[in-house]
């Protein structure tokens, strides 16, 4: 059982001073955890995503974090592979020396970037890049673990080099691929890499992607594995907030959401810029509501199959948002679901710097010991 923290540096005020004061505070905020026993710190990468994400270059907030950290995990979560954006000799010989320097603490996630807005900065059309995205997969394990390397490909050629270095991992860190769509975690599990499924999904979707993901991988074959180290691994996003004051968790952790789903969809599907409300957690809940039911009516009219990685961000998260013992109950059904570990996201736009280091207290305190027990009395 692990527990992460995933961030996307998210605000409302984009100003230059609060942009700053942003990324001090998850550093912060990432210290705590790893004194209050958190796992893994994963950083996503996105361009060009005003307020919805400011981390656009996670490899040096990582490697930032890594110098001032002993023991957590550093995440990818994940590198967006377009050629122009992330080359893979430069992806493989960054990766690897953050592996050496944070001491075999890297993990390292791939994926495309999920916008026409982030693909258009470097060049491309989203719906023609998954080729090349394939591509650079396969290919920056290759990188990591010979000792020269030579490639002809469709999209990417290397005349025969020496690349360095190789990474601390032997023969590289773990391989994850962002997941939302069930396809996704087919594809991870026949590859042989770890799924983060990043999308907004509850207990009961997270199962079903998580049978989805299991079958691919019992039935996977070795020419499709990619990289040298399989990895069987399913992380679910959890958004949550733990205060002692339920109420108080609700609203805010709902205000968050509804900030993030209304960013979410004016990059990805064109609508209105977010808007901060402090209502009651009930005029959060209801308010989503009605968002989900114009997405679901819009995908209808377009004839778009609808599915939780549209829909699921809408849904209320009703026991992460409260107290330490609702969390626990919420994140043993994440577990019973099939998660091997859980990516909570707090910093979401409006939830105040204050509740956040609050919530990673009372995790720390409380929830991740009791899961600690219960797997050391399942040892013995």
């Amino acid at each position: 059982m692990k527990f992460s923290i995933i961030y996307e540096a998210q605000m409302v005020d984009t100003s230059r001073a609060n942009e700053a004061r942003c990324f001090h505070e998850i550093v912060e905020q990432s210290l705590l955890a790893e004194a209050m026993g958190f796992d893994t710190v994963w950083a996503v990468e996105h361009t060009a995503l005003t307020q919805y994400a400011h981390m656009s270059a996670p490899e040096t907030f990582l490697a930032f974090l890594a110098g001032k950290t002993t023991r957590l995990g550093i995440g990818h979560g994940v590198v967006c592979l377009p050629p122009a954006m992330n080359h893979p000799v430069k992806v493989a010989e960054r990766i690897a020396t953050l592996d050496i320097l944070s001491k075999g603490r890297v993990h390292f996630g791939m994926g495309k970037g999920g916008t026409q807005q982030e693909a258009g900065t470097f060049g491309y059309d989203l719906g023609a890049l998954q080729p090349m995205i394939d591509e650079s997969m396969y290919l920056i394990p290759k990188i990591m673990v010979q000792d020269e390397i030579e490639h002809d490909g469709e999209y990417i050629q290397i005349p025969r080099r020496p690349i360095h270095p190789k990474p601390y991992q032997d023969p590289h860190p773990p391989l994850y691929m962002a997941c939302t769509r069930a396809d996704a975690l087919t594809t991870a599990g026949l590859r042989g890499i770890g799924a983060l499924v990043l999308g907004f999904a509850g207990p009961d979707d997270i199962a079903s992607k998580n049978a989805i993901y299991r079958a691919a991988w019992a039935n996977r074959k070795a020419e499709d594995q990619v990289g040298f180290r399989p990895t069987e691994h399913l992380a679910a996003l959890c958004p949550a907030l733990v205060l002692d004051d339920r109420e108080k968790a609700r609203r805010i952790g709902l205000r968050g959401q509804r900030f993030f789903v209304e960013s979410l969809g004016y990059w990805y599907q064109g609508g209105p810029k977010p808007t901060v409300e402090d209502l009651s957690g009930d005029e959060q809940a209801a308010i989503l509501q009605q968002e989900k039911a114009a997405v679901v009516a819009y995908l209808s009219e377009e004839k778009i199959t609808i599915g939780s990685e549209h829909t699921g961000a809408y849904e209320e998260v009703q026991d992460a948002y409260g107290t330490p013992d609702d969390c626990i109950r919420y994140v043993q059904r994440l577990f019973d679901a099939g998660a091997d570990e859980i990516l909570f996201l707090f910093q979401m736009g409006a939830v105040p710097h204050d509740v956040i280091l609050e919530t990673i207290r009372n995790i720390g305190t409380h929830v991740i010991p009791h899961f600690r027990a219960q797997t050391a009395v399942a040892a013995k």
